[in-house]
């Protein structure tokens, strides 16, 4: 028995999410049924992080323990030739028994991609959020941001329905930038609250169309006003970069960020 990591990527649009469901097809489902056929033997799979419905990875982390005769390194190779075309594996190896997908990260990074011009965009569809009712100001969307770094309670920033113990979380990092007509909004964070990201988008456009105030929005989350954050993005802007840990066990791929760069002008 070894236990084996793998990078992996996958077009959340046609699953119900990373985790296993009852009733819909999940990426999780795919890849065990996958590792099933391989080695004849169920094999559990465990993420750095789940992905709800909708939701893309272009660098998630994933473990299992396998009793197989193929190499660690080899698993890339051969779980591409069985898995759908809409999930790829970057890089697999083999690790130590003590290292855990999930428990071993440091931090997770998410990005979400709105598209703030006028015109659409038929590859980007899937990717990203066509907002372009009007030009999103970045600069008052950026000053919204201050102060949520560190660790605090985002509860205004969970939805109903969630199992987590705890509210609190730490955000490592938050930015936002525009290249061209797009707008990237990158968190990094301990851990991520049930639709957390997508909520916090929402409430951030809502921002940067001026329709409230950076200190409305900071005063949503401060005082845990979860009643007044009502709009959420929709889940195809958003996007798994990667998990990073303590020590990078990968080897072939340095660059954490995988997720590919896109421009567009179609505002002007």
């Amino acid at each position: 028995m070894k236990r084996v990591a793998l990078i992996i990527q996958y077009d959340g649009s046609y699953f119900s999410g990373w985790q296993r469901q009852s009733n819909a097809t999940s990426v999780q489902e795919i890849l065990e049924k996958t590792l099933f056929k391989i080695s004849n033997h169920k094999v559990n799979t465990f993420a750095a992080g789940r992905t709800d419905s909708g939701v893309h990875a272009s660098g998630q982390v994933v473990h299992f323990d396998i009793d197989c005769v193929i190499p660690g390194n080899h698993f890339s190779d051969v779980l591409n030739g069985h898995l759908p075309q809409t999930i790829r594996i970057l890089e697999s190896i083999e690790v130590n028994d003590n290292w855990h997908a999930c428990y071993s990260a440091i931090y997770r990074h998410y990005r979400y991609v709105i598209n703030n011009s006028k015109l659409p965009n038929l590859f980007l569809n899937n990717w990203s959020w066509h907002r372009y009712q009007k030009v999103l100001d970045e600069v008052l969307m950026s000053t919204a941001l201050e102060g949520m770094e560190g660790e605090h309670d985002f509860f205004a920033f969970q939805k109903s329905g969630s199992n987590r113990s705890t509210s609190i979380t730490t955000i490592r990092d938050i930015k936002i930038k525009r290249v061209e007509d797009l707008i990237l909004i990158d968190i990094k964070a301990t851990g991520f609250l049930y639709g957390m990201v997508r909520l916090m988008v929402g409430q951030l456009v809502l921002v940067g169309e001026r329709k409230i105030s950076p200190e409305i929005f900071t005063n949503r989350w401060l005082y845990k006003k979860k009643n007044d954050v009502k709009e959420s993005a929709p889940a195809k802007g958003l996007c798994f970069v990667n998990a990073v840990y303590k020590e990078n066990v990968f080897k072939k791929i340095n660059k954490n960020d995988l997720f590919p760069e896109f421009v567009i002008k179609g505002h002007s």
